[in-house]
Formats: C-alpha cells, structure tokens, sequence
C-alpha cells in the first residue's frame, strides 16, 4: 500500500466537517450517498463494509478516525480472485473548515491495473451524491447500485 500514484480527489462541501464527518463514519448516513447496505464501525480495527450493488462486497477495516477531521480506512473487494483484495488498498480522508464549508481531500493509494479508472471515476461519482446528500437534495437511485454495474 505505499503506493505513490494515489487517486486524489478533492470537492468542496457547503456544511461544516462536523456536519459532514458522520457521513463518513455512520452507517445510516453513509447509506444515504453510498450502498445498499453498509456496516461501520468507526474505531482502529474497527469494520469497513460496503455492499454497493447486491452483489459485490468492500471491506476493510478502520485504520485512523479523528472526529471531525481524517478517516483511513483499508479498502477492498471479497469476490474471490479480484485484481484489489479485501483490504488491499488504503482511502485517506482529510476534512478541512473552509470558506464557510468543508474542503474534502480524498486519497486512495494502492489502486493499480485495470481497476484505477474504475476507482478514480467510482470516486467522482460519490463525492457528488454526498455533496447533494449534505445540501439537502436528494442524488436519486445510484446507478451503480445495480448487480448489472461492474464496480471495480
């Protein structure tokens, strides 16, 4: 995972990190902009998963939660064989007070091959619907959220 290549990605929030933190750590919240279903429990060691589509399954485990500000957790795929493993990879997310809002910088390190454009674009795609989520409006059915979407 010390990969120096991260996908990064960075979009400003018009909330607070404190207003936007619990949608990175609770998993009622963060079902509202990611999933199908969703199981976190936010502490070192802690659980990490993510059903995005019936069908696939992320899981990692939380590796560093500091209220309102960063989230790492690991992050992989339990299909057998997939090119990224369960907890394979690493996303960092860092939440910055700005201009009245939050500046969120995410970075995901240990994406490589065939699955790096599917997580760059994968990741865009989300960050917009908690964006929409946090304003108040609702993102809609995810269209990655159906079995016949490869995710990654």
């Amino acid at each position: 995972m010390s990969d120096e290549n991260p996908i990064e990605r960075e979009i400003f929030i018009d909330a607070p990190p404190e207003k936007v933190f619990p949608y990175l750590t609770e998993s009622k919240k963060y079902l509202l902009w990611m999933g199908l279903s969703v199981e976190l429990d936010p502490r070192p060691g802690g659980v990490f998963k993510v059903d995005p589509n019936g069908r696939d399954v992320i899981f990692g485990k939380f590796v560093e939660v500091i209220p309102p500000r960063r989230v790492v957790f690991t992050w992989g795929w339990n299909e057998p064989d997939h090119p990224m493993p369960a907890g394979s990879s690493r996303v960092e997310i860092d939440l910055q007070a700005h201009n009245n809002g939050t500046l969120l910088r995410l970075r995901h390190y240990g994406v490589a091959g065939t699955v790096r454009d599917r997580h760059a674009s994968g990741w865009m795609h989300y960050l917009s619907r908690l964006k929409m989520v946090l304003a108040g409006q609702d993102p809609g059915p995810d269209p990655y959220g159906v079995p016949e979407h490869k995710h990654g």
